[in-house]
């Protein structure tokens, strides 16, 4: 079994109030990689920054890393567009970090990101990956992208009180600014993504596209935005099920999941990993529960493998001892504020 890491940035996530991900744009742009370093070592490596919100909760990388230490399963991040360095292992697909969504253009390779994801999917010898992402902003880009398509996909946040309305006025900006109508790009993915997206959903979608075609079962493990990917998979003319792995957190955010989901052809896995079940086992993983991330960084698809190898009773006491190691390692003066990196 392999996971496959798409981690990238987009500019749209420095608008004011769209994320909390980092107490600056600066330390924010920081998050993916290291995500990436923790799901590889454990531990943040070259990153700065330990993704943790206001409230103390960490950032699903951590849940996703500990899955690993307890099940075992190859790891493959893609460097999707990264702004900042990771000391993780990356694939290179010749992604650059993307723009405002509100500029022309943000992600002008689209298509060739599409195309060289696809081939990179095609070549995987694994019978069953799970894909999932990591960037601050994406449920943003990931609604436009939707819009261009013409497809209504719900929007999550990582954040107890979701800014649909300040999402909505960024959409609605990108898509004037690119000279499109809801719907104009249908079945043109690669240009909905080039006009208003970012560069990891045309990473993963392009990964899920050449995974298909080559036989290999997909999971998308998150939330709304690999719903977004599912879309334009889709709209790239492929209709082969897949399935989308998320939690229970994000299913109780989402009105009408699982209608979505049987649209997309996708089997829907949620998995209850009761954070908030035993408040005082669970420790700060009990945000989770309150609202706060609910999806990111693999973290749906790592919950059905544990919970498929019947072990995920040993989530939280495997979390912990990640945290304990990250909190022995790194002060807390260097720590960032994680609400927004999802894929929800």
């Amino acid at each position: 079994m392999r996971v496959i890491l798409v981690a990238g940035t987009t500019k749209t996530a420095t608008i004011e109030g769209i994320s909390a991900a980092g107490a600056t744009s600066r330390l924010l742009m920081h998050t993916p990689s290291a995500d990436a370093e923790i799901i590889s070592y454990g531990l943040p490596i070259q990153a700065p920054v330990t993704p943790i919100s206001p409230s103390g909760c960490p950032t699903p990388a951590v849940i996703t890393r500990a899955i690993r230490e307890r099940i075992g399963f190859d790891l493959t991040i893609i460097d999707a567009g990264l702004a900042r360095p990771t000391g993780a292992p990356t694939v290179s697909v010749g992604a650059r970090p993307g723009r405002d969504i509100r500029e022309s253009e943000p992600v002008p390779t689209a298509p060739e990101l599409f195309i060289n994801a696809r081939e990179f999917g095609q070549s995987l010898p694994d019978d069953q990956i799970v894909i999932g992402e990591t960037i601050p902003g994406g449920t943003t880009t990931a609604l436009a992208v939707c819009r261009a398509l013409g497809v209504d996909v719900p929007t999550s946040s990582s954040i107890p009180t979701n800014p649909l309305r300040l999402k909505q006025n960024v959409t609605d900006k990108a898509l004037s600014t690119a000279g499109i109508s809801p719907g104009q790009f249908a079945h043109n993915p690669k240009h909905a993504i080039r006009a208003v997206g970012d560069p990891v959903l045309a990473v993963a979608a392009g990964t899920t596209v050449g995974a298909i075609e080559s036989n290999t079962d997909v999971i998308l493990g998150g939330g709304t935005q690999l719903l977004t990917v599912a879309a334009l998979v889709r709209h790239a003319g492929v209709s082969e099920r897949a399935t989308l792995a998320t939690t229970s957190y994000l299913a109780a955010d989402v009105t009408g999941l699982n209608e979505t989901a049987t649209a997309l052809n996708l089997d829907l896995i949620v998995t209850n990993p009761e954070f908030g079940a035993h408040d005082v086992d669970a420790g700060p993983l009990s945000e989770y529960a309150n609202g706060v991330a609910k999806e990111g960084a693999g973290m749906g698809g790592a919950l059905a493998l544990i919970a498929e190898a019947d072990r995920l009773n040993e989530v939280i006491p495997a979390v912990q001892h990640v945290l304990n190691r990250i909190e022995q390692q790194q002060s807390h003066e260097n720590t960032v504020t994680y609400t927004d990196t999802k894929s929800t």
